[in-house]
């Protein structure tokens, strides 16, 4: 069973190539322009484009977000609506190799049904203690 809803804040209605400011606006609650603008300036600052691992990483880190890694315990088989069934509470952003997507509480929030890619990370907020 998929657990895709469409979701594109992008205020052009554009669907390639900003996926990580789609992404990281839902799980954030900030607006895309402001995603965008705070991207690019960590990349600025970086020297490196904002849609690079290592620029949004770095940006989430910043901001109190977790890295985790999926186990590759079948590379080929452990897919986004996999991760969804076992993700059913909380907020997740979550990178296959070219993609980046929002999963909130269980549900996959993208601008197109990406549940059958692989994803190799996932960013989770570190929970108040």
């Amino acid at each position: 069973m998929s657990h895709y809803v469409f979701y594109n804040n992008n205020p052009k209605g554009k669907q390639v190539g900003d996926c990580t400011v789609r992404a990281i606006s839902l799980a954030t609650e900030q607006d895309w322009s402001k995603v965008y603008i705070d991207l690019c300036l960590q990349g600025y600052m970086m020297l490196d484009m904002p849609s690079s691992n290592a620029v949004w990483g770095e940006y989430l880190q910043d901001r109190g977000w977790v890295h985790h890694r999926i186990p590759d315990t079948c590379p080929y088989c452990y897919t986004i609506n996999d991760f969804c069934n076992e993700h059913g509470a909380g907020t997740f952003i979550v990178a296959t190799g070219s993609h980046v997507v929002c999963v909130k509480d269980g549900t996959l929030y993208d601008a197109w049904d990406s549940s059958e890619k692989v994803p190799m990370f996932y960013f989770e907020k570190e929970r108040d203690t």
